[in-house]
């Protein structure tokens, strides 16, 4: 065992969030501050904990993608089914507990000051525990089973999580929306693992890998990888399941940092990673994939330019994203997709906890209500520029490094359709984001509000974020010889190389965007109200979220209730039907029976006399007539 306290105690990386739940819940429930420091302790041993695993690789490399370690213990041992509770310790585990332990310290810390004064208080921090030990249980499964458990509890936590304010009706409708979608998700996730388990006769990864690898029923491995990937598709909001992912705004906004940055839609990225090799295995899958996260990155985008909720842009900002992350893994590329998952957490919570600090200090979250915060807030104001310099792509800003690296897999692999329409989708991100920047942050006041900076418990981790978001795609630039995809990788390690035709093409096109939004918004060159009018059933169609909601309402309302009243009428006419009838037969069989009972003993002697005579004239019947 290579001697380090992270890996030994591995287990503490997710327990100790758990216990501080448990204290919270149970102990320290009234009282704020200490549950506040209780949560913030646990993450605080997390963190050094996952720090010290971190260094061992980045600094021996002796873990490696292809050389991880194994800690496991049986958990459950019967006949046919055996299943370990353990943990996988690899770069990519590795990379993913930094991610999730340093966001969620983070945004603990910020949370003291946005929750101020909540009578929810301390029942937040508990939530965020919680949250945090089901995604950091998540991180270092070394099986599907136990994968799926904490899965399972990322749901749960996020379904309080959003239903935080419960005594409002939007945020009650929120989190059944989410908990409701994930389900139909992670049904087809459920039965995908079943099947390889059925098959292959093991939950655990480097199992299955072993067998996936050798095995060449291509179609038992397309179908696998399919049902297996429906999981992401709800978790990481692909289309057609991304509707919970706007809604979830209802919850606290340090909540929507948390589930954009790095746990929930994490978590369905994450999968696609560690399990790779399955979806690997055939070409129809990853190129499904490949697909469905483009079409994603792009739809997202559409929507985004039209919206005017603060959080909502920034939702589906995320929403597009992702669609980033899994197309990058659906060309083929772990690497690309999970180095754009670290930066992305890095400036996603950053402008999340941005628009927190806004909200905390306007009480507003229509951009078209604000205009000139930075003057009031320039430390907030300041660090969303940089949070949105860096998802536009602009060097050297943090998503300039991984977004590129993306583009550069889509064109070398030879999906040209792909690139173009990434790079669209570049285009429009750049241009929403300071759209929404420009609107709330610059020109003159829209509406009476009276903007604070925000205090130094919620500032500081958005100072921190804002050095992340400007040097953290540094980890993954092509110059640096052990950068990134040296130890986050599949199959064998490698080196991007750069091109500067994609990196000079993709600056102009986020500056393209960046100058558009100016003139319309900032110059006021080009009137965005005319172009509305002007193509307005186009306007009304994005703005209205390409009317997917409408339509699965109507499904639900004409053809889901139109089944349920069929079933109903079978119900109650046919089944309850029969069983009225069998009911009716030996009640009125018993009410007329029941008369042959009169309680007379001679009447009983008579009938059984009669009865002797009836038997005895039967069987002498052929007697008489033999003789006869």
């Amino acid at each position: 065992m290579i001697e380090s306290i992270g890996i030994k105690y591995i287990w503490l990386v997710p327990l100790a969030p758990l216990l501080a739940f448990i204290l919270i819940t149970f102990l320290f429930k009234r009282f704020q501050l200490l549950s506040a420091l209780t949560a913030i302790f646990s993450m605080v041993v997390s963190f050094i904990l996952t720090f010290d695993i971190l260094r061992v690789i980045l600094t021996g490399h002796e873990i490696t993608m292809n050389t991880p370690v194994e800690i496991a213990v049986p958990w459950l041992n019967i006949n046919g089914l055996y299943i370990e509770m353990g943990a996988l310790i690899d770069p990519l585990t590795a990379g993913m507990l930094f991610v999730v332990t340093f966001i969620s310290l983070l945004i603990m810390i910020y949370s003291v000051g946005y929750m101020h004064g909540d009578p929810g208080f301390s029942r937040f921090f508990s939530y965020l525990a919680l949250f945090v030990f089901s995604m950091l249980g998540l991180v270092i499964a070394n099986n599907y089973f136990q994968m799926f458990v904490f899965w399972e509890l990322v749901g749960l936590s996020s379904y309080l999580l959003i239903g935080f304010y419960f005594y409002k009706d939007s945020a009650a409708q929120a989190n059944k929306k989410a908990f409701i979608t994930n389900r139909v998700a992670d049904f087809g996730f459920m039965i995908g693992v079943i099947i390889l388990f059925l098959y292959f006769g093991t939950f655990n990864f480097l199992e299955l890998a072993e067998g996936i690898s050798a095995s060449t029923d291509l179609a038992f491995l397309t179908l696998a990888g399919i049902l297996v990937f429906i999981g992401p598709i709800g978790k990481s909001g692909q289309f057609p399941l991304h509707v919970w992912l706007p809604d979830a705004m209802e919850g606290p906004t340090p909540v929507s940092a948390l589930i954009h940055a790095a746990t929930m839609v994490a978590a369905g990225v994450f999968l696609l990673a560690r399990g790779f090799v399955l979806f690997a295995s055939a070409s129809a899958t990853i190129t499904f994939i490949a697909y469905l996260g483009g079409f994603t990155a792009f739809f997202a985008a559409t929507i985004a330019i039209t919206q005017r909720d603060f959080k909502r842009i920034l939702a589906f900002s995320t929403l597009s994203q992702l669609g980033y992350m899994v197309m990058a893994i659906g060309l083929g590329s772990l690497t690309a997709g999970m180095f754009h998952l670290t930066t992305h957490a890095f400036f996603k919570a950053l402008m999340f906890l941005c628009a927190g600090s806004v909200i905390h200090a306007l009480h507003k979250q229509d951009i078209f209500e604000m205009g000139g915060v930075f003057k009031k807030m320039k430390i907030t104001g300041t660090t969303m520029v940089i949070g949105g310099l860096a998802i536009a792509g602009i060097p050297p800003f943090a998503g300039f490094w991984s977004k590129d690296e993306i583009l550069l897999v889509a064109k070398t692999n030879g999906f040209t359709f792909l690139y173009v329409l990434a790079s669209i989708t570049a285009f429009l991100t750049a241009f929403y984001m300071f759209r929404l920047i420009f609107l709330a942050f610059f020109g003159e006041k829209r509406s009476d509000y009276h903007a604070h900076e925000s205090p130094l418990t919620m500032t500081i981790p958005l100072m921190i974020l804002a050095v992340f978001s400007i040097f953290g795609g540094l980890i993954g630039a092509p110059f640096l010889e052990h950068g990134f995809a040296y130890y986050v990788y599949f199959g064998e390690p490698h080196h991007p190389h750069p091109d500067y035709l994609i990196m000079g093409s993709s600056t102009l096109i986020a500056a393209a965007g960046i100058f558009l939004a100016w003139l319309v918004y900032i110059k006021k060159a080009i009137s965005a109200e005319k172009i509305a009018n002007q193509f307005a059933p186009l306007y009304k169609f994005l703005y209205n979220k390409w009317y997917i909601d409408e339509i699965y309402q109507w499904f639900f309302n004409k053809v889901v209730l139109s089944i349920s009243a069929l079933l109903n009428w079978c119900d109650r006419n046919i089944v309850d039907g029969i069983a009225h009838g069998i009911a009716w037969l030996i009640r009125t069989t018993g009410a007329k029976g029941r008369y042959i009972h009169t309680g007379s003993l001679q009447t009983y002697g008579l009938v059984i006399f009669a009865a002797v005579v009836v038997i005895v004239l039967f069987l002498a019947g052929p007697v008489v007539g033999g003789v006869q």
